[in-house]
């Protein structure tokens, strides 16, 4: 009896378990990483692209979870090295559009017909044609970081729930293909780790074979029992409205999201900011206007649904500002974010861009403490 009056005690006076309506929204992980993704398709530097990727590395590393899709932040980060260097053979070996001089080694060329003129296959390899190819191969590894930063730290369920009803269901199938990767990784993670407690290998070709068959069959069970969870809980069906409602409703949702793909791109690129913010600003009433008329078709109901508190619109606000001030940062210092390859010079670090790129550190101070338990465990209590 007094160890268990201990027991009692000792759980009482441990640190309290976090409350469920404490977790940031996911929503707001999703806007924090494509404001850092924005910025990165902004410049070609390679100190701010470096930057923009520990900063997304320290944001995960002190607030990521335990849970399964919580671990394909490592994958990311290997697909992206793997982009790299991707990018960079074809640059050996296909060569570079751009003017050079250096030449740092010939490889054997291989002699193509005259209709493929303009393509060549080995040649000579150029100093500034590899540094090109590195720019361009680090700007887009690091939109993969950045896009595996919110896989990471963005609950997939939780962000299903955000959603409107009139994008629900294509909101479920997006989030089905989310989370394939990060339940494809921890299936791996799993199974090495019961090979290496078998006492066999779990590295190289053949344990690579060897694993990925329990792997593809775990992966078609999962998908039977989730086609099976969704046709029981009706997925797919819908509310009578109105012929008119729906084709208001497609109209104003079309015509809004190809407004903020114009607008978007408006104001990411060069040229064509003056109409950029007012196509966005019209899409996204458009927009939302036809998922508030969509929402009429859902017959669900949402349970303890997440709020949108203080924190989340700091975590959001501070990717936004990240690519607010990226942008400018292009309009009066393009070569400062872009640099050259030719003629080929070290880059240097810009301060204010970087000092920008720094407010993306933001939710590393506000968000709330990850929790330690499993989410689902959370859900089943």
């Amino acid at each position: 009896m007094p160890a268990i009056g201990r027991g009692r005690g000792a759980a009482a006076s441990g640190p309290p378990r976090p409350r469920r309506g404490a977790a940031l929204h996911a929503g707001a992980w999703w806007v924090w990483a494509l404001g850092l993704g924005a910025a990165a398709s902004r410049t070609s530097n390679p100190l701010l692209l470096g930057l923009i990727v520990a900063v997304a590395g320290y944001v995960v590393a002190v607030r990521r979870t335990d849970a399964p899709w919580a671990r394909s932040y490592g994958a990311f980060l290997r697909l992206g090295l793997v982009v790299l260097a991707i990018r960079l053979v074809f640059a050996v070996f296909f060569g570079s559009p751009i003017p050079s001089t250096r030449v740092l080694f010939t490889l054997p060329e291989v002699p193509l017909p005259g209709w493929a003129q303009g393509v060549r296959i080995g040649g000579r390899v150029t100093a500034e044609g590899l540094v090109f190819a590195l720019y361009e191969g680090l700007r887009l590894a690091t939109l993969l970081v950045c896009v595996g930063a919110a896989n990471a730290l963005a609950s997939p369920a939780r962000l299903l729930k955000s959603l409107p009803g009139a994008l629900y269901e294509a909101g479920v199938a997006v989030v089905v293909a989310m989370t394939f990767a990060p339940h494809l990784v921890a299936d791996v993670q799993r199974l090495r780790a019961a090979r290496r407690l078998r006492g066999r290998p779990d590295r190289g070709v053949k344990a690579l074979l060897q694993v990925g068959l329990p792997v593809l069959e775990g992966a078609l069970e999962r998908s039977v029992a989730l086609a099976a969870a969704m046709d029981a809980r009706g997925y797919g069906r819908t509310a009578q409205v109105p012929p008119v409602v729906r084709r208001t409703t497609a109209a104003l949702t079309l015509g809004g999201l190809l407004g903020v793909c114009c607008g978007t791109y408006g104001l990411l690129a060069s040229e064509g900011a003056g109409y950029g913010l007012p196509l966005l600003l019209a899409g996204l009433a458009a927009a939302l206007g036809g998922l508030w008329l969509g929402g009429r078709r859902s017959v669900r109901s949402r349970y303890r649904p997440d709020r949108w508190g203080v924190r989340a619109w700091l975590v959001s606000g501070s990717g936004a500002a990240v690519a607010a001030l990226m942008i400018w940062a292009a309009s009066y210092a393009p070569e400062a974010l872009n640099p050259p390859a030719v003629p080929l010079t070290a880059p240097d670090l810009p301060l204010w861009p970087a000092a920008g790129v720094l407010l993306g550190l933001l939710p590393a101070f506000v968000a709330p403490a990850p929790a330690i338990r499993h989410e689902t465990e959370e859900a089943t209590q």
